[in-house]
């Protein structure tokens, strides 16, 4: 069978179209071949702009860059869900801004406007340190109780007292506690439903079971084996989260994508051909690219990636403690409009993983697909087809479309991935230090995007809307945020 196969598959790579061929006698009789060409072409890009390996945290981070890497880091210790994850970074933001536009001659804070205004004389550095590391930490203690140890051990190292409670605003430290009380009472009732552990308030309940799939066109939620070797049976994330208060949208549909066009089992096919040809086209760097925008468990999720790149930016090209924070207050509520619009869309949509997808459409047939861990490309039966994820955390546990990635991304860098430290494939992949380059933030948002197919994680509508969509939120954040700055927006 394998030299029959080998045959097929050399006349096969000759071709420019698709093939489609019936197994040999070799192959159970109710197995099909199927074959799809071409495959997608991986273009590298033209260069970096910097390194992002040497711009992470340092010891001169200024206090915005130093309690923003501080809420990434209790975001991966708890290994909270996306939307969850923008939530917090954007309270943690808006707080640490509103304590630094008491200090400002214009800017107004989000909740309490200018009331908290003091005079030039205090207008430093060091003030508007000592208060938006105090409401900073005040926003954290409230949103990660379980990480209260590291939160005051970073204040005292600051050289604060984590017990001052005071909310004089004539010290930083009460604009900073004021700040954050503020912010966090407006939060407090925005549908999150954070006092109820983030646990769904709609009665969601899916259509397909993780034995049975009653309609292919929606999501199912996966049994498998976890890190830990527990088996889980996933839940969906948020599904509540469309109604989440937004930062700037007037509304969860102010820019509502289309859906996703597969509204026939031939329109669906086609998306699973993409997925297998994806799959079947996997190299060292596609497989690197998959790895690396994951920002599965154990990570800061894709928001956090974001903020970790705005983080990077800012020591990358000298901003003050004044444009680190305006950057990463900006940048985290668009980044929580973005969960918000994308988690409405997934919602209305339901719409199928290619897991599932590839797996009922495929059943009896072989597919030439990767093929797990160090097995490379091969014929595969459809029914056993796994996306490029660990088996731990094949799937997100959400609908997909549209892709979070693709509409929380957008910024720029350049990152050296190192032999063998693949989590998929460790030791073998790459085989040779590999080198992410995104010469613009437009460039990287689109290799977020597309990382996701390349891993088995979304069709291309999911991925093409999902970055129109961030797009669209972003402007209207940039937008939103501005009027902050300048004074114009109201409390």
């Amino acid at each position: 069978m394998t030299r029959r196969l080998a045959l097929v598959l050399t006349l096969v790579v000759g071709l420019f179209g698709t093939v489609i061929a019936n197994a040999t006698a070799d192959v159970q009789a109710e197995v099909g071949l199927e074959i799809r060409l071409p495959l997608p072409a991986l273009p590298l890009g033209p260069g970096p702009l910097y390194p992002l390996d040497s711009y992470g945290p340092r010891a001169d981070d200024n206090a915005a860059l130093r309690w923003s890497e501080q809420t990434l880091a209790a975001i991966r210790a708890l290994k909270t869900g996306p939307t969850i994850n923008a939530r917090a970074l954007a309270i943690v933001h808006t707080a640490m801004y509103d304590a630094w536009a008491a200090y400002d001659p214009v800017a107004v804070g989000t909740r309490l406007g200018g009331s908290l205004r003091r005079p030039p004389a205090e207008r430093t550095d060091a003030y508007k340190s000592q208060a938006i590391s105090y409401a900073a930490y005040r926003a954290l203690l409230n949103l990660f109780p379980a990480r209260s140890a590291d939160f005051r051990g970073l204040l005292s190292a600051m050289g604060y007292d984590p017990d001052d409670a005071s909310t004089d605003p004539a010290s930083p430290t009460g604009v900073g506690n004021q700040a954050a009380a503020a912010v966090l009472a407006f939060r407090a009732t925005d549908g999150s439903n954070q006092a109820g552990g983030y646990a769904d308030t709609t009665g969601y309940v899916p259509v397909n079971t993780p034995d049975q799939v009653n309609d292919p066109f929606r999501w199912q939620p996966l049994r498998f084996v976890d890190a830990s070797g527990n088996t889980v049976v996933q839940k969906y994330l948020t599904p509540q989260w469309g109604n989440v208060t937004p930062f700037a949208l007037t509304s969860p549909n102010q820019f509502l994508p289309p859906g996703p066009t597969q509204r026939t089992l031939l329109q669906l096919d086609e998306e699973v051909t993409d997925t297998l040809l994806q799959s079947a086209a996997l190299t060292d760097l596609s497989k690197v690219r998959a790895e690396y925008w994951a920002d599965g468990p154990a990570s800061e999720t894709p928001p956090g990636h974001w903020l970790l790149f705005g983080g990077a930016a800012a020591r990358a090209r000298g901003y003050t403690l004044d444009q680190s924070v305006k950057l990463t207050f900006a940048l985290a509520n668009a980044e929580l409009d973005a969960s918000i619009a994308a988690w409405n869309a997934k919602r209305r949509w339901d719409y199928v993983r290619p897991i599932t997808a590839v797996r009922v459409r495929m059943k009896g047939k072989l597919v030439l697909a990767w093929a797990g861990p160090y097995n490379g490309t091969r014929l595969i039966r459809g029914e056993t087809w796994h996306p490029y994820q660990a088996t731990t955390f094949p799937t997100p546990p959400f609908p997909e479309y549209v892709s979070g990635h693709s509409t929380f991304s957008g910024a720029g860098a350049r990152v050296t991935v190192r032999p063998g430290t693949s989590f998929i494939e460790p030791g073998a992949t790459p085989l040779l230090p590999t080198v992410l380059l995104w010469p613009t933030f437009t460039v990287a948002r689109d290799e977020a995007g597309n990382s996701r197919r390349q891993g088995g994680i979304h069709f291309p509508d999911a991925d093409l809307d999902g970055r129109n969509l961030g797009a669209s939120v972003g402007q209207n954040a940039w937008a939103k945020a501005q009027s902050y700055f300048t004074g114009t927006a109201g409390g």
